[in-house]
């Protein structure tokens, strides 16, 4: 484990209530894995079930915490990135609260400012959804 807790802030710009990553376990150029519990009070948790938005956005901030980790490494400042698009997006099942999630992404593709990345997450290590993204990283 590279980080957990609040110390993960340092390397993603969101904050909280829209933080959905709490840990970081491995972090290398081509990709990262991240894990989030989720809490019942969780933004995107809704009747106890975190929700579609709350996978993407999980994906999502994996790729960033990807991004903020080398940075960090780099000694460079963590930029900020947002979905360009999201695609293939496949959902097997709904985590529930109290569940951890693990996410890996895959970097695929970097040109001209857009990473291409492919995401799954993990629930009880069943898998929970898939997804390729497009960020883009803001100059």
């Amino acid at each position: 484990m590279l980080s957990s807790g609040t110390d993960v802030l340092q390397f993603i710009p969101q904050r909280p209530p829209i933080v959905m990553v709490d840990t970081l376990y491995s972090c290398h150029e081509k990709g990262s894995n991240t894990g989030l519990t989720i809490e019942a009070d969780n933004v995107f948790c809704d009747n106890g079930v975190f929700s579609e938005a709350g996978i993407i956005e999980n994906i999502a901030q994996t790729a960033a915490m990807h991004v903020g980790y080398l940075c960090k490494q780099n000694n460079i400042p963590v930029p900020i990135g947002f979905i360009g698009a999201v695609k293939n997006l496949e959902v097997f099942s709904l985590p529930k609260a109290g569940n951890q999630i693990s996410t890996t992404i895959a970097i695929e593709n970097e040109v001209f400012g857009v990473t291409v990345i492919s995401g799954k997450v993990l629930c009880n290590n069943e898998l929970v959804a898939t997804a390729e993204m497009k960020i883009v990283i803001k100059t």
